[in-house]
Parts: structure tokens; C-alpha cells; sequence
């Protein structure tokens, strides 16, 4: 049985059945641009390397065909190349000896890139639209802690004012992205003068962890870092963000988890997930609450949280889409990898420039195992 839920409206978003969706009573909220950046150091390739010198000689062979197949080939790092241009992982690399840095030394450099990366991806977005009169401030990150908080820093380098509300939804995983719109949604229904920024930052490559397993290796080899920022108004222009739903599968909390360590954060991420994924997708109750009701071949957009090859395989072959329903989200895995929160983040600056969407549905799973998403349309 599936442990699910559609977010239920609080009172004021109560709606007779002739009233608009967008009317004063109940306002709608629109994502309206987003905007992207990575940093400019490439480490795929190189990590990769790293990891495969690290796997038994019998398991080089699984190693290099799971490698081969996992549909990135681009990660980047705010770790820089070294003096003569190596990677982290090279002579002189932040992971050039083991023991690698410690969680305190990891955290000094999140709190030195993380803004910094936040800030270039709400500049891409300032280019196209203006963003002055922020109102909320929401943020995700789940790769690093700061205080004053990262939406602190953030505001203070925007030069916001300091009564703008701020939310840091921290250490949810892949599907903060979901959680952090959802949030603005909530924000603009009830106060629809809002102007709500949102700002996903992750910087995974700062968690590489000496493992010499194929399981954990191959998860670490997916995650690359990338920030985010969305203008979520209700001005009618972008994509509105309509009802969001949230499932808990059951019998599943070990197989995403992130551990504190005391060097740097540890991530499990189970083989099983695709698998438990599309059994879950199976399941007709959960089907409808992601579908939202509709044929799954009537949505003509699918935001899906790049998390690897294997789960966007798992969505596609369970929902028996078509083969180029999950192109926007297989492009940002091949680009750029998993991101996290950010990911999801992408995949919409994707969609925003292509054909209008009549019925879209958002998607991501993160640790839990937890599944988290809301129905959206391109704006009239």
C-alpha cells in the first residue's frame, strides 16, 4: 500500500465550481523564469578514473558497463583544477590523500562557493526578468550548512530588503526543488502581491567519499554541483504551478539516506530504487495521484527529477510513456548529472523554452524513499 496524499487547500483556496482558477479569490501562481549556472570545471571523466582504479579487478568489467551506461557526460565542481590542471582527485587535489578533508574543511568551501554559484544562477535569471521586488525569499540546499543561513548571505548580496521573509528548506534531498515551489505556490495564493524568489543550490562533489564498492561508487559518480533561481508571481506568464501531491513508499527508508560524517556527507543510494520506484508507479492509486488523474499519454510534459539513467527508465517504462517524454530531463543528466534539488530546476528552464504544455506533471523522489511532485500547464 502506498502512503500518499494530495496536498489538501487551506480555506481561502476554496473555489466554487464557476469560478476561474485565476481569480481574485484564489489567484494563481506562475513560475516564470528560471534561470541556471554550473561551475566551470569539469570533472566527470576524471572521477571516473578515480573510481575505477579503486574497484576490485573482477569488477572492472560490471564497473565500466554501468559506467558507460549512465547517460552523463558532464559534472561540474567548484573544486578548482589544480596548478598544472589536474582534477580534485589528481596530485595536489582537494582528495589527493586519504584521509580526504574532513567535514569542517568541506564546509568552509560551501560556504564560500554555494553563494557564490546562487548569485551567478540569479544573474542568468535577471537576464530574463526583472527581479526587483522580491517579497520571499525561499531557498534549498542539502549539501551544506552555514549560519548565518545561505538565504542570509544571499539576501545581504542582492541587497534585499530585511524585512523580505526568508524559508531554507535544508537536507531533503533531490525533491527540495518540489517542496521549495510548492512553498512559493502557498505564498502568492495567499498573498498574491508576492514576488517570490526561489534558489536551489547544491554542491555534491564536495562529499566524495573513499569507497571501493561498486554500489556507492557509481551513486557518487552521478552527483555533480549546480544552483538554480525561479520567480514564482501571479503575473500569468511561464507555467502555473497547480495542486501538488506527496507519497511516502513504505518499507523504504534505507535506501536513500545521507550520513554526517566526520568526513563530509555520506551517500546511500540503494540499487533498489528503480525498482521500487516503477513497482510504486504500478500501483493504481499512486498512478492517479501523480497523474492526477489523467491518462499518463494525455500529459505533454514531464518535469522529472534527473536522478540517473536507471530511475527516468523506470518512470518511462511504468507510465509507458513515449520515448521522448523524458528528453528535457535526459539532457540535464547528460549535461550536467544528478544536482540534487537543483535538477528539477533545470528541467524546467528546459520546458519554459519549448512548445506550450497543456498538462505537465512534476516529479522527483529523495530520501524516504519519498516521492513529491505538482500537475502544471503553461500559461494562457
Amino acid at each position: 500500500m502506498i502512503e500518499s496524499r494530495a496536498i489538501p487547500h487551506g480555506p481561502k483556496d476554496v473555489v466554487p465550481a464557476d469560478m476561474p482558477a485565476s481569480s481574485p479569490a484564489c489567484p494563481a501562481a506562475f513560475l516564470n523564469a528560471v534561470g541556471t549556472a554550473v561551475p566551470d570545471h569539469d570533472i566527470h571523466d576524471a572521477f571516473i578514473a578515480w573510481a575505477r582504479a579503486r574497484t576490485e579487478a573482477r569488477a572492472t568489467r560490471v564497473f565500466d558497463r554501468m559506467a558507460s551506461r549512465s547517460g552523463i557526460a558532464h559534472r561540474w565542481s567548484v573544486l578548482p583544477p589544480t596548478a598544472d590542471g589536474g582534477s580534485p582527485v589528481d596530485a595536489a587535489g582537494f582528495y589527493a590523500t586519504e584521509p580526504h578533508p574532513g567535514t569542517a574543511a568541506r564546509m568552509t568551501l560551501y560556504a564560500e562557493h554555494a553563494p557564490d554559484l546562487a548569485i551567478r544562477a540569479i544573474d542568468a535569471l535577471r537576464a530574463k526578468i526583472a527581479v526587483e521586488g522580491i517579497t520571499h525569499l525561499v531557498v534549498a540546499s542539502c549539501t551544506g550548512f552555514v549560519a548565518p543561513g545561505i538565504d542570509q548571505i544571499i539576501a545581504r548580496r542582492l541587497g534585499l530588503s530585511p524585512s523580505v521573509e526568508r524559508l531554507l528548506i535544508g537536507f531533503m534531498g533531490c525533491y527540495a526543488a518540489v517542496v521549495a515551489l510548492r512553498n512559493a505556490r502557498h505564498i502568492v495564493r495567499s498573498e498574491p502581491h508576492a514576488r517570490v524568489l526561489v534558489v536551489t543550490v547544491e554542491l555534491s562533489t564536495l562529499h566524495l567519499q573513499p569507497a571501493t564498492d561498486i554500489e556507492p561508487l557509481l551513486a557518487m559518480l552521478q552527483f555533480g554541483d549546480g544552483a538554480a533561481a525561479a520567480l514564482v508571481t501571479a503575473d500569468a506568464t511561464g507555467i502555473e504551478l497547480g495542486t501538488p501531491f506527496a507519497a511516502a513508499l513504505p518499507d523504504t527508508e534505507t535506501l536513500i539516506r545521507w550520513d554526517v560524517t566526520d568526513a563530509g556527507f555520506a551517500m546511500h543510494l540503494s540499487g533498489e530504487v528503480p525498482a521500487r520506484i516503477a513497482t510504486a508507479l504500478a500501483d493504481t492509486a499512486f498512478r492517479t495521484i501523480v497523474s492526477d488523474g489523467h491518462p499518463p499519454e494525455s500529459i505533454d510534459g514531464w518535469a522529472v527529477h534527473a536522478g540517473g539513467r536507471s530511475i527516468l527508465d523506470a518512470v518511462e517504462h511504468a507510465m509507458q510513456l513515449k520515448p521522448d517524454a523524458l528528453d528535457a530531463s535526459r539532457r540535464v543528466l547528460a549535461e550536467n548529472g544528478n544536482m540534487s534539488s537543483a535538477t528539477l530546476m533545470f528541467v524546467f528552464e528546459r520546458l519554459l523554452a519549448g512548445p506550450p504544455i497543456g498538462h505537465g506533471v512534476a516529479l522527483a523522489f529523495g530520501p524516504g524513499l519519498a516521492a513529491e511532485g505538482f500537475g502544471f500547464r503553461s500559461a494562457a
